[in-house]
């Protein structure tokens, strides 16, 4: 029975992930056929957002092993997994999903062996939705009523297996009479705030208003935010952040002006290897992606260009870190650990 949800649909004998650098103007699937095929979509940005690139790579490695029918192994497939675990550095869910998948077949070979990687692909997909879910019940309850969320990148069905981080307490907040409207940074440079963020909103009728990321600290100075609420691509085991680029201006701000500042993400997230933010890897992509916008040229060809995609907010800025089991209430090492305990 197929899986489908806004961006990832698994069809049984292929992958069909929904190119998300043509959105909002044009709706294209790609058939994902192989691992080499995942990564590539993955390192291009066509899947984006740390639940769901864990998802596709789980998919992806899945289908390279059914491709090897009986002479499939973890030993064969190793090259393929190199190719999965090296498309994109930040966000641990994807590394999360290849360790899972290799654990749970780790004795088996052949047909059995891709059977098992498939089956729990799926499951993969199946407990994000239901933990995004979860998640956004918690979340919620953290916001006060007619609540103005500010809110960066895209954290929403398009990110994740198919209902959200940051978004999924935005939708539950709404269902909930709780929440007045969102304010969606465009999230330079991939906009995917102003493309991906304000299109999932408007599809579902929430009150969205778009704004430049540099509008933040005036919008918060003018009363016009409740809380910030982003998502996460890797938690240390110290509550300290990764996410897109901007998000730790956003947290400086909101502790300037006291607003609550929540990051959203499914305990896969966690990795509590990383002692803390100053471990964690942080990717650095094409200077292109600065210098143009949509393929046009708005910056001199061979100006020199710094273009992290993103950075890692302290535990101390962070009011709480919200997962499918619950809230960590101003996260740091002790309450981290306690929480994954908890999960057990």
């Amino acid at each position: 029975m197929p899986i489908d949800s806004p961006a990832i649909r698994w069809l049984d004998d292929h992958l069909l992930l929904l190119d998300q650098r043509r959105l909002p103007h044009q709706t294209e699937w790609l058939s994902i056929q192989n691992a080499s095929d995942a990564a590539d979509a993955i390192r291009d940005m066509a899947v984006r957002g740390a639940p769901a690139i864990g998802i596709a790579a789980a998919y992806g490695l899945a289908l390279e092993a059914r491709l090897l029918g009986e002479r499939a192994s973890l030993e064969r497939l190793a090259p393929a997994l190199e190719r999965l675990a090296s498309s994109r550095p930040t966000a641990v869910n994807l590394f999360w999903a290849l360790a899972r998948l290799r654990e749970r077949a780790a004795d088996l070979r052949g047909d059995a062996l891709a059977h098992r990687l498939i089956r729990e692909a799926e499951t993969i997909h199946q407990e994000d939705q239901a933990a995004n879910q979860r998640l956004g019940e918690y979340g919620a309850a953290l916001l006060p009523a007619n609540a103005t969320v500010y809110t960066h990148c895209n954290t929403g069905a398009l990110a994740t297996g198919g209902y959200g981080t940051a978004l999924g307490i935005v939708r539950a907040a709404w269902r909930g009479g709780v929440l007045n409207s969102v304010i969606a940074g465009e999230t330079r440079p991939w906009l995917q705030g102003a493309r991906l963020t304000s299109w999932e909103l408007m599809q579902e009728n929430i009150p969205v208003t778009l704004v430049a990321d540099s509008a933040a600290g005036l919008l918060m100075a003018q009363g016009k935010v409740d809380a910030v609420v982003v998502g996460a691509d890797r938690i240390a085991a110290n509550g300290d952040t990764a996410n897109k680029i901007g998000t730790y201006n956003l947290a400086v701000l909101a502790r300037y002006h006291d607003l609550p500042f929540i990051v959203a993400a499914p305990l896969s997230t966690v990795d509590p290897r990383m002692a803390d933010g100053g471990g964690i890897v942080i990717e650095e992509r094409d200077g292109n992606e600065v210098r143009q916008l949509g393929g046009q040229a708005i910056a001199p060809a061979d100006v020199p260009v710094y273009n992290p995609a993103f950075d890692v907010t302290p535990a101390a800025l962070i009011s709480a870190i919200v997962t499918e089991h619950g809230v960590i209430q101003r996260p740091d090492r002790d309450r981290v650990a306690a929480h994954l305990e908890n999960a057990r």
